[in-house]
C-alpha cells in the first residue's frame, strides 16, 4: 500500500510522528534546536555552532539511528557536502535514510495512526550544500520522497518553516502529480475549499477528532479518565456508562471537586506535541477558527510557522490577525471550561456572545467542519438559529452554510443536517476509521497546496531559479523598491510596503517581523542575527 508525502509548515520537534531525520555532518555536530530529540547522555560537547553527539560513523555510512527508549526515533543524516558533490549526493543520502527507517519495524504507529509517519526537513538547505539551490532541491527531493513512500508504505512529512519554502514546494506540487490518492469528488471538494480559502471566504470549525490524533481523549475517554481519579466504587463507575456524557461529567465533577477537576483539565489538555492535522489546519490561509477543544495545539502549530493566533475571548482581536474562538473554554483558563450538564445549560444563556461569533461566520463565510460528529448541543442550537435566520419566506428552503468532513458515511446523519451543511464522508459506512482519518489528512494536504499563495518566494534569492522571465523582471523591480525603503521606516505607507515585501519573500521572513529559520545544521552569523529568537527555538 502506497504512502503519501505531506508538505507542511511545522516544528519537527513538536510534530507527532514515529521517525525524524536530523541533519548533521561527519563530526556529528547537530544544531541545538534539535536537542529535544536526542538523549542528553549522548551529548559530549556543547558549542554555540552546534552540539556534538557521542556516536560514530562506520566507514562511509551516512545514516545513524539514535538509541532511545522512546516511541519516536531520531536518525542522524550526513547532509553537509564539503566536497562539492552536489544535489545527487544529497538526494542519495535522503534515499539511504528512508531505507534505513523502513528496516525498523513499527507495529503500532503513534496514537493509533493508520500509517507510520516519517518527518524530515529540507535536507541540505543550511550548511548542507543546497542553501542556494532550494528550488532545484525541492523539485528533485519530492519525487525521491514519493518513491520511498510508495515502496515502503509509510507516510512522509516534508516539514518547512519559512513561507517562501512552503510556497515554493506547493508550486512544485501543483505543477506535477503530487500523489494525492483521492477519488474525484474529494479532489473537486479540495479545489472548491482551496478557492474559498484564497478568496478569504473560508472559516474552520475544529472538533475533538483532530486532537484525538495527538493523543488527547475523546468525550468518552475523558469521562473514563476522570472516573479513574474519582474514587467511585465499581457499581457507580459502571453506571456512568449508562448516563449521557455531560451528566457523567457532572457527577464526576461533584466527586472530584472544582479544584481537582480544573487542575486535571489544565494538565491533561496543556501544551504538547501536535498532530499532523493541527499543522495542516494552521497552515491554511484562513483567518477565523472556532473550536470546542480545550487544548492549545492549533495555536501552537500556527506559532511555529510565525502565525500569532489570538485566542478569543481571552485575547483582544487585532485587525488583520488570525483568531481562534474557544467556544467551550481553554485549558489555560480551566475555570472557563464547559464540561458538565449544568455548564452546558449555563452556556446557552451566558455564552450568547461567543455563539454569536459562530453565527456570524455561518452567515458570512463558508465554514469547514473538521473532526466533529455534529452531535454537540450548542452546535445544534446555533445551526437551528442560523437556519431560521436564513429561511426564505414561503419557499421552505435555506442555503447551506458549511461543509462537514465526516470520517465514514452516515446517511441518516447527513440527511438530518442536509438543510444546513453538506456532509462529505472520507469512506463508506463500515470502513476503517483510522484509514478514513488518514484520508482526511490527505484531503487537508491537497486543500493546503491549492490554497497557498503562489507568490511567497518571489523575492527570496534561493528560489530565483524557479521564476519565469516575467516574474524575474518583477522581482528585480521590487528588489529596487526594497533597497530604497529605509530600514527604520516609520510611516504607514512604508510599513505597508515593507509588510508586502516580506510576504513576497524579501528577507526570508516567516511572518511580519519574524524571520524564518533554516532547515539544517547551524546557519551563518548573518542569517542568525536576523532572527531575534534564541537559536534553540528555531528547529527545522
Amino acid at each position: 500500500m502506497s504512502g503519501h508525502v505531506f508538505v507542511v509548515g511545522a516544528d519537527l520537534t513538536r510534530l507527532s510522528c514515529d521517525d525524524v531525520l536530523v541533519p548533521t555532518d561527519r563530526s556529528l555536530r547537530v544544531a541545538r534546536s534539535w536537542r529535544s530529540l536526542l538523549p542528553s547522555e549522548l551529548i559530549t560537547e556543547e558549542r554555540e555552532e552546534g552540539d556534538c553527539v557521542g556516536l560514530s560513523w562506520a566507514a562511509d555510512e551516512r545514516v545513524l539511528e539514535v538509541p532511545t527508549s522512546g516511541a519516536r526515533r531520531a536518525w542522524l543524516v550526513d547532509t553537509v557536502d564539503d566536497r562539492g558533490r552536489g544535489l545527487p549526493w544529497l538526494l542519495d543520502g535522503a534515499r539511504q535514510a528512508l531505507d534505513a527507517v523502513a528496516r525498523r519495524e513499527v507495529t503500532k504507529p503513534v496514537h493509533g495512526r493508520a500509517r507510520r509517519l516519517v518527518g524530515l526537513p529540507a535536507l541540505g538547505t543550511g550548511w548542507g550544500g543546497a542553501a542556494g539551490e532550494r528550488g532545484a532541491l525541492l523539485r528533485e527531493l519530492l519525487p525521491v520522497l514519493r518513491t520511498a513512500a510508495r515502496e515502503h508504505g509509510f507516510d512522509v512529512a516534508l516539514v518547512l518553516r519559512g513561507p517562501s519554502d512552503l510556497a515554493a514546494a506547493q508550486r512544485v506540487r501543483r505543477g506535477e502529480d503530487g500523489g494525492w490518492d483521492l477519488p474525484g469528488h474529494l479532489r473537486e471538494l479540495a479545489e472548491e475549499m482551496g478557492e474559498r480559502a484564497r478568496r478569504g471566504q473560508l472559516a474552520l470549525f475544529i472538533g475533538a477528532g483532530v486532537s484525538a490524533a495527538a493523543g488527547l481523549p475523546t468525550w468518552e475517554q475523558l469521562v473514563d479518565e476522570l472516573a479513574a481519579r474519582s474514587g467511585l466504587d465499581d457499581g457507580l463507575r459502571e453506571g456512568l456508562s449508562r448516563l449521557p456524557a455531560q451528566d457523567s461529567a457532572a457527577l464526576l465533577a461533584r466527586e472530584l471537586g472544582t479544584e481537582k477537576l480544573e487542575a486535571f483539565v489544565e494538565e491533561r489538555f496543556g501544551p504538547g506535541p501536535y498532530a499532523l492535522a493541527h499543522a495542516l489546519i494552521a497552515d491554511l490561509p484562513v483567518q477565523e477558527f472556532v473550536t470546542t477543544n480545550y487544548d492549545p495545539l492549533v495555536e501552537l502549530a500556527a506559532s511555529d510557522i510565525g502565525r500569532q493566533v489570538r485566542v478569543l475571548p481571552f485575547d483582544e482581536a487585532e485587525p488583520g490577525a488570525p483568531w481562534l474562538l474557544k467556544l467551550h473554554g481553554d485549558a489555560a483558563h480551566p475555570e472557563s471550561v464547559v464540561l458538565t450538564r449544568e455548564e452546558y445549560l449555563q452556556f446557552g444563556n451566558t455564552g450568547a456572545a461567543l455563539a454569536g461569533v459562530l453565527h456570524s461566520l455561518l452567515l458570512t463565510r463558508h465554514v469547514l467542519f473538521v473532526g466533529t460528529s455534529m452531535l454537540d448541543d450548542d452546535l445544534i442550537r446555533i445551526a437551528h438559529q442560523v437556519r431560521t435566520a436564513l429561511q426564505i419566506q414561503g419557499s421552505g428552503t435555506a442555503r447551506r452554510t458549511g461543509t462537514v468532513l465526516a470520517l465514514r458515511e452516515d446517511a441518516a446523519r447527513a440527511r438530518l443536517w442536509e438543510r444546513d451543511v453538506e456532509t462529505v464522508a472520507m469512506g463508506p459506512a463500515g470502513s476503517s476509521e483510522v484509514e478514513a482519518a488518514r484520508r482526511l489528512e490527505v484531503l487537508l494536504d491537497l486543500i493546503g497546496c491549492l490554497s497557498t499563495p503562489p507568490t511567497g518566494y518571489l523575492l527570496d534569492p534561493a528560489y530565483r531559479g524557479m521564476l519565469d522571465e516575467e516574474e524575474r523582471a518583477l522581482a528585480e523591480a521590487l528588489g529596487r523598491v526594497a533597497a530604497s525603503l529605509p530600514a527604520d521606516t516609520s510611516s504607514d505607507a512604508g510599513a505597508e510596503v515593507a509588510a508586502l515585501l516580506r510576504r513576497l519573500g524579501h528577507g526570508g521572513t516567516a511572518s511580519d517581523g519574524d524571520p524564518a529559520p533554516v532547515d539544517d545544521v547551524p546557519v551563518d552569523t548573518a542569517t542568525r542575527d536576523r532572527d531575534d529568537r534564541p537559536q534553540e527555538q528555531r528547529p527545522g
